[in-house]
């Protein structure tokens, strides 16, 4: 065969595929501006819905990059490209990287669901896995803390998201309970009006709901007594108000002469020695 007919092969070849290029470079084109219209889209609609600017950036461009992986294979299979082995290929490779990197890949999807979800914000006060602080970040991959002892806690996403969470900073106003002992030799109804009394002139304190002071339980030496109260935490110090509540408390005791005794216990003898003699050993 010579050259010239190969050549006229080669050009025949070369016309009957352009269209199929033409086709999938158009289609590639189509799948990149599609993409960041997507991606505009999905922006504009998790703004009202979604307060972290980074997971609404993530999901744009996930879904930026879903449309230019799917126009790309369309526009390979367009020039007869082996899409189905490729796709096998990746997803073999795909599922041994993720088996390799299980952990980091469990920690991000998690770290997706909590910025999508917002169980708690920058600031927050939290207890979560066991462990409790301010949120200080929040990343794809983990979250920090801030502990009551100023000390920086990093929790995987992992653990975040399959522990439970406590948020203290969801609602305003908190419960505090004070544990009183009380002698058995004082008139109940007595204390419990003037430390009710007294608890309500706290400042901080709540009247609605009102504080309560209820017997709890019988002790070795004292009668218990639950003393709680409510305070609006936006506005008040938490521990600040139960520090003086327990001060209103001690100092109400002191002036109603209201015992609040110390833990004792009462020793009985038996066969006590009568003063004759060696004691018996």
């Amino acid at each position: 065969m010579d050259w010239g007919v190969q050549l006229q092969e080669l050009f025949h070849g070369f016309l009957l595929f352009l269209p199929r290029l033409i086709t999938a470079l158009v289609i590639f084109v189509v799948a990149i501006v599609l993409g960041g219209l997507v991606k505009r889209a999905i922006k504009r609609a998790l703004v009202p819905r979604i307060r972290s600017q980074e997971i609404i950036e993530l999901l744009g461009r996930l879904a930026r990059w879903t449309v230019i992986i799917l126009g790309t294979l369309t526009a390979l299979d367009q020039v007869n490209f082996d899409v189905t082995s490729f796709v096998a290929g990746l997803g073999i490779a795909g599922f041994t990287i993720g088996f390799a990197l299980q952990d980091i890949a469990r920690n991000f999807v998690a770290g997706i669901i909590l910025l999508i979800r917002q169980p708690f914000e920058i600031g927050d006060a939290v207890e979560v896995a066991g462990l409790s602080g301010t949120v200080m970040e929040i990343t794809t991959r983990d979250t920090v803390l801030k502990s009551l002892d100023g000390e920086a806690v990093i929790i995987p996403n992992g653990d975040v998201f399959t522990n439970p969470i406590t948020n203290f900073s969801t609602l305003p106003m908190r419960r505090r309970t004070v544990m009183i002992g009380l002698g058995y030799g004082e008139d109940v109804d007595r204390a419990v009006r003037v430390f009710q009394d007294a608890i309500q002139g706290v400042n901080g304190v709540l009247s609605d709901p009102q504080p309560t002071v209820l017997v709890d339980g019988l002790g070795d030496s004292a009668l218990t007594l639950a003393a709680r109260f409510w305070v609006n935490q936006t506005s008040h110090g938490l521990f600040e108000v139960q520090s003086e509540v327990v001060q209103a408390i001690k100092e109400t005791a002191e002036e109603y002469k209201i015992d609040l005794p110390y833990p004792t216990q009462t020793l009985r003898l038996e066969g006590a020695w009568s003063g004759e003699g060696p004691p018996a050993v």
